[in-house]
């Protein structure tokens, strides 16, 4: 019988103390395969996390249509390339310049407790527009981020969004509290990141 390395037994063994205890939620796949577990009190707060970001994410769209703007779940993301890759020419060649990235459709993520698959987690969460006047629009895309922080990946997208022109201007909506209350506020990317980012 082949020997198992050390670390490998370890880790199964580590596996298998967590699916028999009564602090872990063991998952298994179609297989019957181990696939996860996760400790139930970081369950627990996940889901708390999960739906105060959910009634934040409510309260900027009332907020948003507050202020006369129309709002709707964005369901397209952007696809980055890869870094090092690089655009080809004509024939087919490498040209050296790096690749645009495009607009695509989010993908459709598998929620396992209703059993559907539900639409798309776009990037950012809303498109926002407003009428100005005579046939001119403020489009705006709006990220609801409760800490309103973005990791660099999101920042890159926003920049690509301004560069491409999908959208006039992107709102990182923040969580303010004041006490049991929280209100909203609204960073401008390109006032908060523009310089480092205008260029991308």
């Amino acid at each position: 019988m082949e020997r198992i390395k050390k670390e490998n037994k370890e880790k199964i063994m580590d596996m298998i103390e967590k699916a028999g205890s009564e602090e872990y939620e063991t998952s298994w796949n179609k297989g019957g395969k181990f696939s996860t577990s996760k400790k139930k009190s970081n369950i627990k707060r996940g889901k708390t996390s999960r739906a105060a970001g959910s009634r934040f994410e409510l309260k900027v769209r009332r907020d948003l249509e507050d202020k006369g703007r129309v709002v709707d779940k964005w369901n397209n993301n952007v696809d980055l390339p890869s870094r090092g890759d690089s655009s080809k020419d004509d024939s087919g060649e490498p040209s050296g310049e790096p690749e645009e990235g495009k607009l695509i459709i989010a993908k459709r993520k598998f929620n396992p407790f209703s059993k559907v698959m539900t639409i798309g987690t776009g990037f950012p969460d809303f498109i926002s527009i407003k009428h100005i006047h005579d046939g001119l629009y403020s489009v705006i895309g709006v990220e609801v981020k409760m800490n309103g922080f973005l990791s660099k990946i999101e920042k890159e997208k926003c920049a690509w969004y301004l560069k491409n022109k999908i959208f006039g201007s992107i709102w990182i909506a923040k969580a303010i509290k004041h006490g049991r209350k929280t209100d909203v506020e609204y960073i401008d990317f390109k006032e908060k990141y523009g310089d480092k980012y205008n260029k991308l």
